[in-house]
């Protein structure tokens, strides 16, 4: 081995994160900085967590507008409830004595899909790139849906991306969420959805969804779509573990999913194969 190779230090080249080691330990740190704000001298204590979540994303402090827009989609995000079915694939996994860490997987695969899921969060961006704030345009996606280069890994989205297939009219709680991210908004698209929202209804033909309001609140902020893809898995998380939790607590007796397609065998029963 040369002399050369024996110097040899491997690097991990990262423009997010510096950390300086403690003297007596390389394997520990002794000041971590993100983005070039010390983490544990710095942030803790006087950063909230949305806040510290904007830094490490967009690599910058958020702005008051920002930071509170930001603190709006974690609330709006955090419990997406029971009916979702990315909560109900972490119920069904805890329910049925999965781990944790499994039901959480089960969580984000269920929630990165086309309904509702980070996928639609996606496309439903690149809709916004590219018809902006002209109607004619989200006419046009809206009713005659580009097709994707590559549908390898995921299929063509079977509805109009933003919005609601089986829903009739717009529900309460996007209303309200749309209301306030457009009040607090530090983008035009918001308050150009509240605007617009009954005519692309008019237009889909399916009244507006959660993720098309999430999908134009991350525009707003500027994220790019492969970021809003990632906090929109991470935020909805919380939801996903404390009906899990709780199920799990119940039993599977009470799971009425289960309880119906269930027959409990005595153990004679069993063993005489009936």
């Amino acid at each position: 081995m040369s002399e050369k190779d024996k110097n040899k230090t491997e690097v991990i080249h990262s423009r997010i994160w510096e950390e300086e080691a403690e003297p007596d330990n390389p394997f520990a740190a002794a000041a971590c900085y993100c983005h070039g704000y010390d983490v544990y001298g710095d942030l803790l204590g006087k950063a909230s967590w949305t806040e510290y979540l904007y830094l490490l994303f967009m690599g910058e402090r958020p702005s008051p507008a920002q930071a509170r827009l930001l603190e709006g989609l974690a609330v709006a995000l955090a419990n997406p409830g029971p009916r979702d079915h990315s909560v109900r694939g972490a119920m069904n996994a805890s329910v049925g004595s999965a781990t944790n860490t499994a039901s959480l997987l089960a969580a984000l695969a269920v929630g990165s899909g086309n309904l509702q899921g980070s996928r639609e969060i996606i496309v439903a961006m690149e809709y916004w790139h590219a018809c902006g704030h002209k109607l004619t345009k989200w006419q046009e996606y809206l009713q005659h849906p580009h097709e994707e280069e590559r549908i390898d890994v995921w299929k063509p989205i079977e509805h109009p991306p933003g919005f609601d297939p089986h829903g009739v009219s717009c529900s309460t709680p996007v209303q309200q969420v749309l209301q306030y991210f457009s009040e607090v908004s530090v983008g035009n698209s918001l308050p150009w959805l509240l605007e617009h929202r009954v005519e692309l209804e008019t237009i889909s033909g399916c009244p507006l969804a959660m993720s098309g309001v999430v999908a134009a609140a991350f525009v707003d902020i500027g994220l790019n779509v492969e970021q809003a893809e990632m906090l929109y898995l991470i935020l909805r998380l919380p939801g996903a573990a404390v009906h899990a939790l709780e199920q799990r607590s119940y039993g599977m007796a009470k799971y009425p999913f289960f309880r119906d397609g269930l027959e409990l065998l005595s153990c004679t029963e069993a063993s005489n194969g009936e």
